[in-house]
């Protein structure tokens, strides 16, 4: 029995099956190809492709056709391809008073990223630092922290860890942003990890929440103090210096700071920037 055709009904469907079933005797045409020139010297053979190339309209649903997608799948893959992403005017009228290219001196860079803050409401301003890899050795990550002379302009909630804190994390309560523990209640906080470490709740000596005084380190984080570290597979550090509402004094000095704890030798490029705003770049010489 020969194959069984199931033509669709109506102009479009038949149309569609019609330049699918050309595409399909483009594509076996343009694969016929026969050998020539056996025994030549060497055992060379040369390959001689017949048959014509395919048209340029049948190109896209060729591919389509050997992917399995329809017309439709193939032309909303391209435009999901060619779809860039376009800012906002405010971003745009913003990013023209920056200068790319200049390195501006720190009082500058605050100036200008609070006047480049392009929302509505009181947006966060971050410093985003560069490091240089050979300033850093062996190690694959950096870390450090430092006492910042301003607060950041977040509420952080600090939290001691103890055996009724605990019960309330184990009955899915957590009402922390910051955990903080003595070394005797880390065995008893291991068996809370997987409901802290994703979270990254989990106390840990290498970012400073866990210690013989936690009742010190809590009050140090309450005044400031905060940790930093590199990206998991990249030298760059994120770090919130204040809003775009502080005081340029305020913000200036936040980051001085933060440059000075980081090490400016290690610094290869510093940068500003508000929620949404335009990236200004420091001069750390």
């Amino acid at each position: 029995m020969g194959k069984i055709r199931v033509a669709s009904l109506g102009d479009e469907g038949e149309k569609e099956q019609k330049r699918r079933a050309d595409a399909r005797r483009q594509t076996k045409k343009s694969k016929k190809a026969k050998v020539e020139g056996v025994g030549m010297k060497g055992g060379e053979r040369v390959a001689v492709v017949e048959g014509t190339e395919i048209k340029s309209e049948y190109k896209d649903l060729v591919d389509a056709v050997e992917k399995g997608e329809s017309k439709e799948q193939s032309e909303t893959k391209k435009k999901k391809h060619k779809r860039t992403r376009v800012r906002g005017k405010r971003y745009q009228e913003a990013l023209k008073l920056v200068d790319k290219k200049k390195l501006y001196p720190l009082s500058d860079a605050v100036k200008l990223v609070k006047q480049t803050s392009t929302t509505k409401f009181d947006g966060t301003v971050e410093l985003h630092i560069n490091l240089n890899p050979l300033s850093l050795g062996e190690k694959k990550d950096f870390r450090g922290s430092v006492s910042l002379p301003h607060s950041t302009g977040k509420i952080v909630r600090i939290a001691i860890a103890d055996d009724k804190l605990l019960a309330a994390v184990e009955s899915g309560k957590i009402e922390f942003d910051v955990l903080v523990a003595s070394p005797s209640m880390m065995p008893k906080l291991a068996k809370l990890a997987r409901i802290l470490g994703p979270k990254g709740l989990m106390p840990n000596p290498k970012n400073g929440t866990v210690g013989e005084n936690p009742e010190k380190i809590a009050e140090g984080l309450s005044k400031g103090k905060t940790n930093f570290k590199t990206e998991p597979d990249q030298p760059i550090i994120h770090m919130t210096v204040g809003k775009a509402s502080f005081e340029a004094l305020k913000l200036s000095e936040n980051v001085e700071a933060i440059l000075s704890a980081v090490g400016r030798g290690k610094i290869t490029k510093a940068t500003l920037s508000s929620t949404m705003g335009p990236g200004i770049k420091i001069n750390t010489s």
